[in-house]
C-alpha cells in the first residue's frame, strides 16, 4: 500500500498497531531535514497525516467506504536533529461522515516534538 509514494519515500514505519491506536516511525535525516538541520515541521505533518488517513481507513467497511484528509493542524514544541520520531495515533471521534484523531510525535527521549490533530472525510465508494 505504501510502495511508490511519500510514505516509502521518507522511510515511515509502521510500528505497533492496537485496538484504539496506530504507531509508526520517522527517520530525520536528509530526507526530512530543513535547511538549518532540523526536522522539517512539513514532514512531521506527513507523519500525522499518514497515521490519521490509515488509522481512519482501518475502522471503515473498506468495500463501502474510504478515508481521505479533509483538515490538519499541527504544533511543533521542540525540534530535533537526528534519530527517529515516532508518532501515535488516538480517535477523538468517530462518526458516520467525519473522523477526528489526534497524533502524539515524540523524539526517542520521549519528549513531545509535535502535536496534531486531522479531520478526516468518511466518503462512499461509487458503485
Amino acid at each position: 500500500m505504501c510502495e511508490g509514494c511519500m510514505v516509502e519515500h521518507l522511510s515511515i514505519e509502521f510500528t505497533e498497531i492496537g485496538s484504539d491506536y496506530l504507531c509508526a516511525k520517522m527517520p530525520v535525516d536528509h530526507r526530512t531535514h530543513q535547511p538549518f538541520g532540523l526536522l522539517h515541521g512539513g514532514a512531521s505533518v506527513v507523519l500525522a497525516e499518514t497515521l490519521g488517513s490509515v488509522a481512519a481507513n482501518c475502522v471503515v467497511d473498506n468495500n463501502h467506504y474510504f478515508c481521505v484528509g479533509q483538515e490538519i493542524n499541527a504544533n511543533h514544541i521542540k525540534s530535533a536533529r537526528s534519530g527517529f520520531v515516532h508518532g501515535k495515533v488516538t480517535a477523538v471521534h468517530l462518526g458516520k461522515k467525519t473522523q477526528v484523531w489526534q497524533i502524539r510525535i515524540d523524539n526517542e527521549q520521549g519528549e513531545l516534538v509535535c502535536i496534531s490533530r486531522i479531520t478526516i472525510a468518511v466518503l462512499k465508494k461509487k458503485e
